[in-house]
């Protein structure tokens, strides 16, 4: 005779990116044509970031179109040699946005002080997370007075979600031993194991808080800030089936 039993298993976190397509039954059966427990069960495996990608940028404002260039062109030169000096490679800086445009006549405090044109630079570095301040204060204190967001990550993304998927596996063990306790048979070797498809999240940003005031203030005898990387999460979900006996 068939007996079917709902099994619910808790979700913690967020999902990886596994096998998609993957259906997941949350039941166990038993039967004399199929002995077997089937389980779903999330985990969630966590690491200190080892990268940190970090937003440059700057903003400069002038009278004329070609001032506020050159203004522009000085700083961006000299933010991108401080960087290059220290150490940074040119394929770990990445340009995201460079605008020049007029002022907008209603920003009556600037338009009135002869102010009509605005440029906008911005970039992405990529370094290992102990080098984040250090590339930081060198960004600010050579004008880059729009930085400060930074976003944590592993350089090795796939050992960590292979570390929540064997923490998941063996949680579901867990449940299908305590199932199997709970019908008096004994639970046999593993027989299936797949990977729930879900969401992956985005890496662990530090955001720009009040950065124009701050960097204003900043100054080159200024020593870095005191920033710590952030934790990388990834969570997997495992749909496995074990053998009774």
């Amino acid at each position: 005779m068939k007996m079917r039993l709902a099994v619910l298993v808790g979700m913690v976190g967020f999902m990886a990116p596994m096998l998609a397509g993957q259906t997941v039954q949350q039941t166990l059966q038993v039967s004399r044509d199929n002995k077997t427990i089937s389980v779903t069960a999330t985990d969630t495996a966590e690491a200190l970031a080892d990268t940190a990608e970090v937003s440059v940028g700057f903003v400069v404002y002038g009278a004329s179109e070609d001032q506020t260039y050159a203004d522009a062109s000085r700083i961006s030169n000299r933010v991108m040699k401080a960087l290059e000096d220290s150490g940074v490679k040119s394929d770990q800086i990445q340009s995201g946005s460079q605008n020049l445009s007029p002022v907008d006549p209603n920003d009556k405090q600037r338009y009135g002080a002869g102010i009509r044109f605005v440029f906008r630079q911005s970039w992405q570095v990529k370094v290992q997370a102990s080098s984040a301040a250090e590339v930081l204060h060198l960004a600010v204190t050579n004008g880059a007075n729009e930085s400060g967001g930074i976003a944590w990550s592993l350089a090795a993304e796939g050992s960590l979600e292979a570390q929540a998927a064997e923490k998941a596996l063996a949680h579901a063990k867990q449940i299908a031993e305590r199932m199997a306790a709970g019908l008096h048979v004994t639970l046999g070797p593993l027989v299936y194991a797949s990977n729930q498809a879900g969401m992956r999240p985005g890496p662990v940003m530090m955001a720009m808080a009040n950065a124009p005031r701050m960097l204003k203030e900043a100054k080159p005898e200024v020593k870095p800030l005191a920033i710590s990387p952030g934790k990388v999460s990834r969570s997997a979900t495992v749909y496995a089936v074990f053998a009774l006996e």
